[in-house]
């Protein structure tokens, strides 16, 4: 993109500081209509599986439900406690929906079609999905609230809890594909399963790491049934409690960029990412970015699915299962996974 901003006569610093705004606005601005939409199906997809009819007023067949949403948080009056620390009280669903838009730096749509194609794409996903924890535990805090700060405690226990089983799983992955480089880990599953199919998932000692993995997403974007941090019946509503306008909906907004961006990551990671999902010619026809966005909203279903029939879990419960079941795992099956590659050559 670069040398097309060139070849319009530009310097090559402003050709590069031009491209680089224009592929951000090309990410965020998709990325941001796709949340608005995200938040239309998920309502749908609930009203259905509970016999409801979802959203069907608000523009054809309810689609413009979210926009209408939307428009009332940005015309409600912005209301900040007045024991609240105003700054970081602000501050905060700043910090979350930063955070959210980031991550989405190094994900690659297609074949080269990513913004940052750095070697340790996926480190940096994790060290950035690492930083989310922070705009809640400030919301929590700055709220000078019992019910926000017991959830901000509750999240900052959680998401570090499953960050640790994430990332001994995303060293499974590392091992096998050779490399952090997001493309370069979704090319390492082409023809993996029985050199037809394509993706990890296909491997029995990778498929159980994809289990934990998609586990741990519902726990690290506190889906249900991990959604303790905002137990309506507990805490209000956790530590969104005291937000309104758009500060409430820039909380929203991050959340579900987050959702999607873990949805996307367990396409990229275990189902191959842009490439279709058997080795056979006819299906290349079909542009990667479209089977990446196919095998996104599987999972997103499946986020929905779970939301709507699965009831949440206790806290101790929750705790339980990343330390004393997910933590072992992940830890044993790199042992096995690296003896493997080690047995059959595959680090020679």
């Amino acid at each position: 993109m670069t040398e097309f901003f060139v070849n319009l006569g530009l310097s090559y610093e402003a050709a590069w500081f031009t491209a680089t705004i224009a592929g951000i606005l090309l990410i965020a601005l998709p990325l941001m209509l796709s949340v608005a939409m995200i938040i239309y199906v998920d309502r749908k997809v609930l009203g259905a599986i509970m016999m409801r009819r979802g959203p069907n007023v608000v523009g054809p067949f309810g689609l413009l439900q979210s926009f209408a949403d939307g428009l009332k948080v940005f015309l409600q009056e912005t209301i900040i406690p007045s024991a609240a620390n105003k700054g970081l009280f602000l501050l905060a669903p700043i910090i979350t929906f930063t955070v959210a838009l980031a991550a989405w730096a190094v994900i690659p749509f297609n074949s080269g079609a990513v913004l940052a194609n750095i070697n340790v794409g996926l480190l940096y996903v994790l060290a950035i999905s690492s930083l989310g924890v922070y705009g809640v535990v400030i919301a929590g805090w700055a709220s000078n609230s019992k019910y926000p700060f017991y959830s901000a405690m509750r999240a900052a226990a959680q998401m570090i809890s499953y960050e640790v089983s994430i990332g001994f799983i995303l060293v499974c992955v590392v091992l096998w594909a050779g490399t952090f480089n997001m493309n370069g880990i979704i090319e390492a599953q082409r023809g993996h399963g029985l050199g037809v199919v394509n993706g990890f998932f296909f491997n029995p000692l990778m498929f159980p790491m994809w289990v934990m993995f998609f586990i741990s997403s519902l726990a690290e974007t506190a889906r249900t049934p991990f959604d303790l941090t905002e137990a309506e019946s507990e805490l209000v509503a956790g530590y969104q409690t005291e937000y309104s306008s758009m500060s409430f909906a820039l909380f929203w907004l991050g959340e579900y960029a987050n959702i999607l961006l873990m949805c996307m990551l367990n396409a990229i990671l275990f189902f191959g990412g842009w490439l279709p999902p058997f080795e056979w010619e006819p299906l290349y026809l079909v542009p990667g970015w479209i089977w990446l966005f196919a095998k996104t909203f599987f999972f997103f279903f499946l986020f929905s699915w779970i939301w709507a029939t699965v009831p949440r879990y206790r806290y101790d419960q929750l705790m339980r299962l990343g330390w004393k079941v997910f933590l072992p795992m992940s830890l044993f099956f790199i042992v096995v996974i690296s003896g493997y590659l080690m047995a059959t050559g595959h680090f020679l």
